[in-house]
C-alpha cells in the first residue's frame, strides 16, 4: 500500500549557582540537527508513505515502512510495535502527513507514543538519507548480521529483545548470553541464554546488541543507562539509519542498518512484498568512521 500526495537522563554540570540541564534525549537532539539540515536540502516535502502488505510466505518481509520525500529520499521504520503496521493497513494514517515539510512530521518523533512518533522517526531517516546523498557520502558495507560484536568464548552478550533467526548462532559462539525481554512468559533459562525483565542485567555484559526499537519506544536511554561498563555495544536494524550523532554521543559503538541505493526501486518492492535485490545494502558504522552531521552539511 502507497499514500500519495494525489492520494531517565542524565544531566550535564550547569552553571554556578544553577541546577543542572537535562541532556536532550535522542529525539530532540536529533531533531535540533534536522533544524538546521533540512532548510540546506530545499526544505523537502513528505510524497508518499509505502506500506507493505502481509507477508504471503511468512518472511520478514513486512516489518518495515518507508516514507519518501519529494527528493527521492526514504526513511525506513519498524512498525510492528502496539499493532502499528496494522492500523497504517486500516487507514489510521496522519491527515497532515502527506504533503507535510518532512521537518514538521520529524517533530513528532520527541512527542507521545503512537503511531506519530513511528513516522517522526521515518521522516528524521529520510532527512537523513537525504543529506548522506548529497554530500555524495555512503556508510560501509556490512561485514556481518551482529554489526561486528563477534561474541566468543569469555564473552557475556547481552540482548535486548530475543534476535529470532540469530540465537542459534548466538548460542553457538560460546558466549554467555543474557537476554532483557518485556514478556514475562519468557523469563528463565533456556538452551544457552538465559531471559531477563531486569534491564539492569545488561551491567554485566561486556558486549550488548539491540535493536532501533529503543527509540520508536523511547527506551533507548533507560537501556544504555545499564551498559556504560560494555566493550562494546550495537544497535542494529534499519530505524538506526538516519544521523547517527546521538546515539554515538550516548555510548553507541557501532551501527548495523540499510543503505538504499535505489529508492524508487525499493518503494515498488516493499508494497508489493518483493525481495529488494540490488535496491538497497546492509552497511555497519563504526563511531570513528562517522564524519558528523556538521561535516556532510558543508558538503551540501
Amino acid at each position: 500500500m502507497t499514500l500519495t500526495m494525489n492520494d531517565s537522563a542524565d544531566h550535564e554540570p550547569g552553571a554556578p549557582g544553577k541546577p543542572a540541564e537535562p541532556t536532550p534525549s535522542a529525539a530532540a537532539a536529533t531533531l535540533a540537527a534536522l533544524t538546521e539540515i533540512a532548510p540546506a536540502l530545499g526544505a523537502p516535502r513528505i510524497r508518499a508513505l509505502h506500506v507493505p502488505p502481509p507477508p504471503a510466505d511468512g518472511s520478514r518481509r513486512g516489518e518495515f515502512a518507508a516514507l519518501e520525500l519529494d527528493d527521492g529520499s526514504l526513511g525506513l521504520v519498524y512498525v510492528l510495535l502496539d499493532r502499528t503496521l496494522l492500523r497504517l493497513r486500516e487507514g489510521e494514517i496522519p491527515g497532515d502527513l502527506i504533503g507535510a515539510p518532512a521537518l514538521h512530521a520529524a517533530g513528532w518523533m520527541t512527542g507521545p507514543a503512537g503511531i506519530r512518533r513511528t513516522l517522526g522517526w521515518a521522516a528524521a531517516q529520510a532527512l537523513a538519507h537525504g543529506l548522506m546523498r548529497r554530500a555524495g557520502w555512503q556508510p560501509p558495507p556490512a561485514g556481518d548480521s551482529l554489526a561486528g560484536l563477534a561474541p566468543g568464548p569469555g564473552d557475556h552478550l547481552g540482548l535486548v529483545g530475543l534476535f529470532g533467526p540469530l540465537m542459534a548462532r548466538l548460542v553457538q559462539s560460546g558466549a554467555r548470553i543474557t537476554v532483557v525481554e518485556l514478556r514475562a512468559d519468557l523469563v528463565g533459562r533456556h538452551d544457552g541464554y538465559e531471559v531477563t525483565l531486569d534491564t539492569a542485567a545488561l551491567a554485566g555484559c561486556n558486549k550488548v546488541l539491540a535493536t532501533g526499537t529503543l527509540l520508536i519506544n523511547d527506551t533507548l536511554d533507560h537501556v544504555l543507562a545499564h551498559t556504560r561498563g560494555a566493550a562494546r555495544v550495537a544497535i542494529v536494524g534499519p530505524t538506526v539509519g538516519g544521523l547517527p550523532d546521538a546515539l554515538f554521543a550516548r555510548g553507541v559503538h557501532v551501527l548495523g542498518g540499510t543503505w538504499v541505493e535505489d529508492p524508487a526501486a525499493f518503494a515498488r518492492a516493499l508494497v508489493r512484498g518483493e525481495e529488494r535485490g540490488d535496491a538497497a545494502r546492509k552497511f555497519t558504522l563504526a563511531r570513528e568512521q562517522w564524519p558528523g552531521w556538521r561535516a556532510l552539511l558543508a558538503r551540501v
